[in-house]
């Protein structure tokens, strides 16, 4: 017979050491998004341009991940009202603090990863790294300090609303970009002298639709992971919210799922045609849409979300495309930022339940995106333009004719389809006789 004994440990360390457990889990996920991002990336751009996009995404994470551990919690901690060093752990000298560090350094490199998109082909390297450097200091730190730390805007009883970081990841992250790219200018032929958009179409189908679901499947852990958590009940148990975790894997799956359809619709509809990467890109705007507000979403809602961020996909992007004049070569801003914008306005709309006048949590939802819009603008739009006065924001026309790949990196990704004599980059050496004497790698002698 096995006598049952009661379990000597104290409930708060048990759920303590499993909400540590699951919030590293669901930062790893969130890490791998980051491989999503590249594919995605590198799929939508031109041959010679995907070792850049490549080097950008994997620098974004190792400096904006550091930026962000030395001085960008500190900013995010201080704006919502507490001392700069009590939010960065090396300095209160508290180690189990590295976990909800790690935890808030992705979801801000997410917001910087998206930038690199909208920027391709044509932004230095240098010039994207030091945006990449402002942003995970100051300008996200910023928008976390105002909402998820401080709390600040608030109307009567409704306090501004976003879960996972609809509006405060993913918005920051399309607006900066779009930004970014219309300070920087299109790329070479993207527009007729008559003003006519040509299309310049990414070398890789495969690539793209294998980032988009890479992505989708680290979304779970942005969304659903931000769900979970068990707490210690006044009576000494142990308890979690199933419901809201049930309520954010549901709307995140349906959201998507419709995004993909609502955009393929949309692109049909408009050209007869169900474009492979609108409806991509759509799923990905499904998610967008659904991430401020999943834990409060009502199924219908879910579904009529996720089908309006996808539907307003084509929309967006031919508006900013043809009429703004903006070249935005992964679609950024249509796919996270006005997605985003979507979703978080939409909050009192769908909600199963609101609880509060309906009036004050639309107007506070709305003060909410016009602030973090306004200062994303605002803040991208000086280091952009002070990159652009200093000469370093934009490559010369004659290394974006040849490739960043070459021009900023030294190497061809795909080296057996390209000039059997070689190329050279910046720092490389040519005979007298015109041909390649090495590389900047130096193993080409």
């Amino acid at each position: 017979m096995i006598e049952a004994i009661p379990l000597q440990v104290e409930p708060s360390a048990i759920t303590d050491a499993v909400n540590n457990t699951w919030i590293l889990t669901v930062s790893f996920l969130i890490f791998f998004m980051h491989a999503g991002f590249a594919m995605l990336e590198a799929g939508q751009v031109r041959a010679k341009n995907v070792a850049n996009q490549l080097t950008k995404n994997l620098l974004t994470w190792s400096v904006g991940v550091t930026v962000f551990f030395f001085i960008g919690a500190g900013i995010s901690g201080l704006v919502g009202g507490d001392p700069f060093t009590s939010s960065l752990p090396y300095l209160a000298d508290d180690a189990s603090g590295y976990i909800g560090w790690l935890y808030g350094a992705v979801f801000a490199m997410t917001a910087a990863t998206i930038v690199s998109g909208a920027v391709a082909g044509r932004a230095r390297l240098r010039a994207y790294i030091t945006y990449t450097f402002l942003l995970a200091a100051i300008i996200y730190p910023v928008v976390t300090g105002i909402t998820w730390a401080g709390a600040y805007i608030q109307i009567g009883e409704a306090g501004f609303h976003d879960f996972a970081g609809g509006m405060i990841v993913h918005g920051v992250g399309g607006i900066a970009g779009l930004t970014a790219a219309w300070i920087l200018g299109p790329r070479m032929d993207r527009y007729n002298a008559d003003g006519s958009a040509n299309v310049i179409p990414g070398h890789s189908l495969t690539f793209a639709v294998l980032g988009t679901l890479m992505l989708a499947f680290g979304w779970y852990g942005f969304n659903v992971g931000t769900a979970a958590a068990m707490y210690e009940t006044e009576a000494g148990l142990m308890a979690y919210n199933g419901a809201v975790l049930g309520r954010v894997a549901m709307g995140t799956t349906i959201a998507m799922a419709a995004g993909a359809m609502g955009a393929g619709l949309a692109a049909w509809y408009r050209t007869g045609k169900v474009d492979t990467l609108y409806v991509a890109n759509g799923l990905l705007a499904g998610l967008v849409g659904i991430t401020a507000i999943p834990d409060t979403t009502h199924y219908l809602g879910a579904l009529a979300i996720g089908g309006l961020a996808g539907a307003q996909l084509p929309i967006v992007f031919s508006f900013v495309e043809k009429r703004m004049k903006i070249d935005d070569v992964c679609a950024v801003f249509p796919v996270h930022g006005s997605a985003g914008v979507l979703g978080t306005l939409a909050f009192p709309f769908v909600h199963y339940d609101l609880g509060v006048p309906l009036a004050e949590a639309a107007l506070t939802q709305f003060v909410g995106v016009v602030v973090i819009a306004a200062w994303t603008v605002g803040a991208t739009a000086v280091v952009w333009y002070a990159l652009k006065a200093l000469g370093q924001a934009r490559v010369t026309p004659e290394h974006e004719r040849e490739g960043l790949d070459i021009s900023e990196h030294g190497v061809d990704t795909y080296p057996e389809f390209g000039d059997e004599e070689g190329v050279v980059a910046d720092g490389g050496r040519v005979r007298t006789d015109g041909g390649v004497c090495c590389t900047t790698r130096g193993d080409d002698k």
